[in-house]
This record gives C-alpha cells, sequence and structure tokens, in this order.
C-alpha cells in the first residue's frame, strides 16, 4: 500500500517575474495550499528581461525596458531583506487598495510602504547595482529546469533531500480551495515520476 506523504512538510522556491500576470495568479494558488498544507514558500526573483535578452522581437513587448525596474527592485530586496521581505513586497505589489487583486502590478513606492520596506529602494529599479544578484537568482532558476520556459519556476524540496523543480503551473484563474490542492498533488505526482517533461492542455 503507498504511503500517504500529504502531510510531510514541504520546501516551496517560488521564482517569478513580479510584472507577469499569470505568474501572479500562480503565486495565489501556492499560497491557498499552503494555507491547507504544511509548505513553507520561499519567494524568489527572476526576470522576462533576462530570459528575452537577444532576441530579436521581445515577446513581452517591453522595448523600453520597463520589466527591468520592478525585477531589479526585487532583487534588492532578496538581497538586503530577505525571501519573507520580497514576498511581502511581490503581495502588496498586486493588492488593490480595496484589497482585490489588480490586473497590473501597483505603485513599487506605496508597495514598498505596505510591505514595512524602506522608500529608498525604489531608486534600485534605475540602477543596476542588483544585476548581478538578480542574473544569479534568475539562473538558479534556469538551471533546475530543461528547455526555454518562462515565470515561475517551481522548486520543491522533500524533506528526505528529494527535489522536484518545474515550469508553472499556468493558470489563468485562482482555483478553489479543493481545487487548489488537486492540482497541487497533481502537480507533485507527475514531477516526481523520472523522464517526466511536459503537460499542457
Amino acid at each position: 500500500m503507498a504511503t500517504d506523504r500529504r502531510d510531510e512538510r514541504l520546501a516551496v522556491d517560488f521564482w517569478f517575474d513580479p510584472a507577469c500576470p499569470l505568474s501572479r495568479v500562480t503565486a495565489s494558488w501556492i499560497v491557498t495550499v499552503a494555507e491547507q498544507r504544511p509548505i513553507d514558500i520561499r519567494w524568489r526573483v527572476m526576470s522576462l528581461s533576462i530570459l528575452n535578452e537577444g532576441k530579436d522581437v521581445d515577446p513581452e513587448g517591453d522595448e523600453e525596458g520597463y520589466l527591468w525596474i520592478p525585477a531589479r527592485v526585487c532583487a534588492a530586496i532578496q538581497t538586503a531583506y530577505g525571501h519573507d521581505a520580497l514576498g511581502r513586497f511581490y503581495d502588496a505589489l498586486w493588492t488593490a487598495p480595496d484589497g482585490g487583486r489588480r490586473e497590473w502590478i501597483g505603485d513599487i513606492a506605496e508597495a514598498l510602504s505596505a510591505a514595512g520596506l524602506p522608500a529608498a529602494v525604489a531608486a534600485t529599479g534605475f540602477t543596476t547595482d542588483h544585476d548581478a544578484a538578480l542574473r544569479a537568482s534568475h539562473e538558479e532558476a534556469m538551471n533546475l529546469v530543461v528547455g526555454e520556459v518562462g515565470t515561475p519556476v517551481l522548486a520543491v524540496t522533500h524533506p528526505s533531500g528529494a527535489r522536484h523543480a518545474f515550469f508553472g503551473p499556468v493558470v489563468v484563474e485562482t482555483p478553489s480551495p479543493d481545487d487548489a490542492l488537486r492540482l497541487w498533488d497533481g502537480t507533485l505526482l507527475v514531477t516526481s515520476v523520472p523522464g517526466f517533461r511536459e503537460i499542457k492542455t
């Protein structure tokens, strides 16, 4: 008989580009899971700007380089204040004044204030001071997965030390609590199978 391991505490590294709306939906999903299962989320930054460097046409249509700004701010927060602070900022960046989810990221300075972080951190978005840290965090995520993927990337570490990393899952709306758990259990199942590569609908 198979052992039910749903009660074991898992560590989840969650890499995101702060300006990606679909990553934010996946983030809402993993938070919903964490409210029902013993998992610890460690928020980490990656960058679509780095991912798309050197391409003739930017898939994000970001010819002006705006997406570097929130990613650099996240790298500064991750470096100076840690992963929990990064998670607070990420949540604040996507939370509307009424508490609902934004369709696009809000004001960086306001999000810093809501997350209890210094306003001066906003200026880091306009410098290259934390680009090395941003690239290192991004590359760590990319080295865990196969092929050309985007954001988010998740890595699940079990108490035994076994680790499974994957891109996504990409969801267009936050699942209900029950569906969130079904998706979580299914994701853990397929990604733990040796040789598993990809699934799409």
